[in-house]
């Protein structure tokens, strides 16, 4: 099938995803996938365990299900049953014990028992989508077969004017136009770091970072706002009461008469 050319982006656009590269790397060298795997069909399961869950969740997950059932066939055999007492604490685990069941399922019987290294083939097992593919080539097998778009790295390439998109499909290709391939493995670690750390969706210190203050819209905004100095409070202004107006009237009229 014949690849969608990547859109066209400026010399100066990518420079400037450049600095950013630069500044997210500079701050976070020990940037990461945080979830705990050590096979690639353990990456694989705990990234379809974290949807709509928490890395910390799963990860507190999966060391009792990978010890109870080490191997693809060992979860395909215990099927959804056997899987769900041990993901039960995170969401929809119903319907992620049976992708899981079924996705290891596939795996032994079209590709060996071993995960498959390709886009294509991994989005023919269930609970499989272009970003939990992302996830497993990036990082099981050193493969930058694009970047993956979750709900931080939407978020920064928007405030970073790295993209104008909402729709996932259309940030990730925006990202994959403007920075190296060999990086994008790492530029969604990067993203998400920062995003979790700094650049959050609600109550971050983005007037205060550095990367925000210079990349970031929210971050440029708040610095701008605390730059503007507060001007001084001006005192009420002091209302005579009815009784001494009265009084002040009559003896004016008096004054007058006399």
């Amino acid at each position: 099938m014949k690849e969608t050319p990547l859109p066209r982006k400026s010399d100066a656009k990518r420079a400037r995803a450049a600095e950013i590269l630069a500044a997210l790397r500079a701050r976070h060298p020990d940037a990461r996938c945080e979830l705990h795997w050590t096979t690639p069909h353990e990456l694989l399961v705990a990234t379809i365990l974290s949807a709509q869950s928490t890395d910390v969740g799963v990860n507190k997950a999966t060391p009792g299900l990978f010890r109870a059932l080490p191997t693809p066939a060992a979860l395909a055999a215990a099927g959804p049953a056997g899987i769900e007492p041990h993901v039960r604490t995170l969401n929809f685990f119903r319907n992620k014990s049976r992708a899981i069941a079924e996705s290891m399922q596939a795996i032994c019987d079209r590709f060996g028992g071993e995960v498959p290294r390709t886009m294509e083939e991994l989005l023919t097992l269930r609970g499989v989508a272009r970003k939990t593919a992302n996830v497993v080539l990036g990082n099981a097998f050193g493969i930058n077969e694009g970047v993956v778009v979750d709900t931080h790295v939407a978020r920064l390439a928007k405030r970073f004017g790295l993209t104008r998109h909402d729709d996932p499909a259309k940030i990730e290709r925006d990202l994959m136009a403007l920075f190296p391939r060999e990086t994008w493995t790492d530029l969604s670690h990067l993203l998400i770091f920062h995003g979790r750390r700094a650049c959050k969706a609600r109550g971050g210190s983005c007037a205060e970072d550095a990367i925000c203050r210079r990349f970031c819209r929210e971050g440029a905004r708040a610095a701008k706002i605390q730059a503007i100095p507060a001007s001084p409070a001006t005192p009420p202004r002091r209302q005579a009461s009815p009784a001494r107006s009265g009084s002040a009237t009559s003896s004016r009229r008096r004054s007058t008469r006399g």
